[in-house]
């Protein structure tokens, strides 16, 4: 994927992204404004909410490199590989008055394997503000195929993004949930306990898997209790000192932020996205807790594609120098690189792991 114009993302370039993709770099080097890109892309795709998302965010403007003055276009190009060829949508989005966005060209093609050369880019117009995706995959287009735009739509709506910072009084994982709605984690972990309640249903070794990997790092957990009450369910556990239940208001911020990632990196296929993006996982968590999630990432990416940003040494050493993006900040703008094995020979061949690299400044990306 290419992306150009957004926040510090003036023009970087993501190619070959592997199963997991680990992103390091310093405060503010645009990390996460690669997740954000693909949160706002959620709220274009799936909900066809792209202008609430943009008010959201402070306006348009904000979201521009610099500002409109500056940058006045994004520009966006993503290339979806499916065993019979390539899927691509692209678009750029212009400012316009009042402070949003207006499209100025929504693109899309499937170029088979078999077929030498790319089709041509089927062009969904100009001057609308909300994506025009979802009425080619209607049919409403007579030179874009309907089947083409069902399947760009499909794969781009299945793209999530994980983020379990907000442990406060108001947090999401800390209400009482509808049972229902557990087809899949949310991006905020707040249906954690209707989807535990699934998975021990539906799920049972699954189910074990996530308590038995919560055991590993707190000795003190012994098992969740999860009871539906008038079609919702809140997030309860019993401690293995005693029979006194604690709910999540009572669980430590880092305990419940893992509760979260667990359960997410131990769902079955069916219920993952196709492309998990998971924004700082490490936060608030034990070095020994970082490390197991990062088995967990390696062991779920044979199922989706999974993309992380990440501040820490003991994540970054659960993955080689191929699977690594270093992320720095250039004059305002992201700059995203790889390093070849071949640099760093002599100092992994002296046992120094990739987090050892980066500490040490060899690897780029700090401060």
């Amino acid at each position: 994927m290419s992306i150009r114009g957004f926040r510090s993302l003036a023009d970087v370039e993501f190619s070959e992204l592997g199963e997991v993709t680990v992103l390091i770099g310093a405060n503010g080097s645009g990390k996460s404004n690669v997740i954000r890109f693909f949160e706002m892309l959620s709220w274009m795709l799936r909900s066809q909410k792209l202008e609430e998302f943009v008010a959201r965010q402070g306006g348009a403007d904000d979201q521009l490199f610099m500002g409109n003055r500056v940058t006045p276009r994004m520009e966006a190009d993503i290339r979806l590989a499916v065993p019979g060829g390539v899927n691509q949508y692209s678009f750029t989005l212009s400012y316009g008055a009042p402070d949003r966005f207006v499209f100025t060209e929504e693109q899309m093609r499937f170029s088979r394997h078999e077929i030498e050369g790319e089709a041509p880019l089927r062009s969904l117009g100009s001057g609308h503000t909300e994506a025009r995706i979802h009425s080619a995959a209607r049919g409403q287009f007579a030179d874009v195929n309907e089947t083409t735009a069902r399947v760009v739509r499909r794969l781009l709506q299945d793209c999530g993004t994980f983020q379990f910072h907000d442990t406060s009084a108001g947090s999401s994982m800390k209400q009482r949930w509808d049972m229902s709605d557990n087809r899949g984690l949310r991006s905020d972990g707040g249906n954690i306990a209707a989807v535990l309640l699934r998975l021990q249903d539906d799920y049972p070794d699954r189910f074990e898997w996530v308590q038995e990997n919560i055991r590993r790092v707190l000795p003190s957990f012994d098992q969740f209790v999860l009871e539906e009450e008038h079609g919702r369910v809140f997030l309860r556990w019993r401690s293995a000192a005693s029979d006194k239940t604690f709910g999540a208001h009572l669980t430590s911020d880092g305990s419940l932020r893992f509760f979260a990632l667990v359960t997410l990196l131990n769902l079955p296929p069916e219920m993952l996205p196709s492309v998990a993006l998971i924004d700082e996982p490490e936060l608030g968590l034990h070095p020994a807790a970082v490390t197991l999630v990062g088995s967990m990432i390696d062991s779920v990416a044979s199922h989706c594609q999974v993309i992380v940003a990440t501040q820490s040494p003991q994540l970054v050493n659960c993955f080689g120098l191929d699977e690594i993006v270093v992320m720095e900040l250039q004059e305002s703008r992201t700059v995203a690189c790889r390093r070849s094995r071949d640099e760093y020979e002599r100092w992994l061949d002296q046992d120094y792991t990739t987090g050892d690299l980066w500490q040490m400044n060899l690897l780029g990306g700090r401060p």
